[in-house]
């Protein structure tokens, strides 16, 4: 076993050279050195799906080929294998490569209950992030380890990095809005990994009883590192520019504009048929995108495909400039938008014809208050 360790941690770190990352980072599913001996005589089971990954083998494979006894799967919204829609329902099911039960965690069913954690001894967690509140993942691990609290079960979550983790900004979510895209009074983009942020649900109390946590940290990580996922973490987030656009573009889904679903470039343009401009798409249902907004209608808008910034801000100006021009003011916002918001003083400020500045201004006591408590919970610099 530990020569096929060996050989699973050498192929990562020339994988990783050949990517173009850092050659030093070690990614936290890579570490079963420090991991495997604390799951080798249990029941195991694991919540992944596309991206959780060891080299080119996915996790559940390689521990299997290890002799560990994986003997279920959660999966998150998207699926186990990550081609859902968003929002679509996702059933439970056998998967075909292993024939272990896929248990969903979208849906109705948003918390393993107690049968579905029996004979269980650990939950392994393992699906990278993209940092930002209303990426569902996180509220998936909130009810992991909520589960694994009351059940006195434990949690080994591997860490990977967070795309965006080189900057905080965005309104705190508000408690009247908390749902399933904000759980937890943070902002919008919070700059921590997802173990990072494991710790702070344990220290803020946000389960009602401490989940037993361990964290398998990144070797030579910083939030400052640019992080190009190798896997799409979801079917609309296909590459390093859509990720970094996103907490940005996706506050449009509370809005009539199309953010891209349905084209080759989600998260990389935005348009509606109702505004005006040279550059236009068409919103086709495909594959991770079915009926998407203003289907087979040519939309009007801006094309951000070849967007040379790497944005370390929330950019609201294409999110106030579309209100401005938009034609008929009252059917621009829909009940979505103050959900993603976290509060519905954005969309009034908008709506008043606040400008950028003075709306993130309104956002500086909250971010401050949060930095000071995110820092008690960081494991890198």
């Amino acid at each position: 076993m530990i020569a096929k360790i060996k050989e699973i941690i050498c192929i990562s770190l020339v994988l990783l050279t050949f990517s173009g990352f850092t050659q030093d980072l070690v990614l936290g599913a890579e570490r079963t050195e420090i991991y495997l001996p604390l799951i080798n005589t249990k029941n195991v089971a694991i919540i992944a799906n596309q991206t959780s990954m060891i080299n080119q083998t996915h996790l559940v494979d390689s521990l299997l080929s290890l002799g560990i006894n994986v003997v279920k799967v959660f999966s998150p919204e998207h699926g186990f294998r990550g081609t859902q829609d968003a929002g679509a329902r996702i059933e439970d099911k056998i998967d075909q490569k292993t024939q272990l039960p896929i248990i969903s965690l979208y849906g109705k069913n948003k918390k393993p209950n107690a049968k579905q954690l029996e004979k269980i001894d650990i939950l392994i967690f393992d699906i990278q992030d993209v940092g930002v509140r209303f990426y569902t993942y996180i509220s998936t691990l909130h009810y992991i380890m909520e589960a694994a609290s009351e059940h006195n079960m434990q949690v080994i979550l591997l860490d990977r990095p967070n795309p965006n983790g080189h900057y905080i900004d965005g309104p705190i979510r508000e408690d009247s809005f908390s749902s399933f895209v904000g759980m937890h009074p943070i902002p919008i983009v919070h700059g921590m990994t997802i173990g990072e942020y494991a710790n702070m649900i344990n220290g803020e109390n946000w389960i009602s009883k401490k989940c037993d946590l361990t964290i398998i940290d990144m070797q030579n990580y910083t939030h400052k590192m640019r992080y190009n996922t190798p896997i799409r973490p979801s079917p609309n987030l296909p590459n390093t520019i859509s990720i970094n656009l996103y907490p940005s573009l996706c506050l449009f889904e509370g809005t009539n504009i199309s953010i891209g679903r349905g084209t080759n470039y989600p998260f990389q343009h935005f348009g509606s048929p109702s505004l005006e401009s040279n550059y236009s798409f068409i919103p086709k249902s495909k594959s991770g995108s079915k009926y998407p907004k203003h289907e087979n209608l040519e939309c009007f808008g801006t094309d951000l495909k070849f967007h040379k910034d790497y944005l370390n801000t929330i950019n609201l100006d294409w999110l106030i400039e579309s209100y401005k021009n938009y034609p008929n003011k009252e059917e621009f916002f829909n009940s979505f938008f103050d959900k993603l918001a976290g509060t519905d003083k954005l969309r009034l400020q908008i709506i008043e014809g606040k400008s950028s500045k003075d709306i993130k201004s309104s956002w500086e006591k909250g971010l401050n208050e949060f930095k000071k408590t995110r820092y008690k919970y960081l494991i890198y610099n």
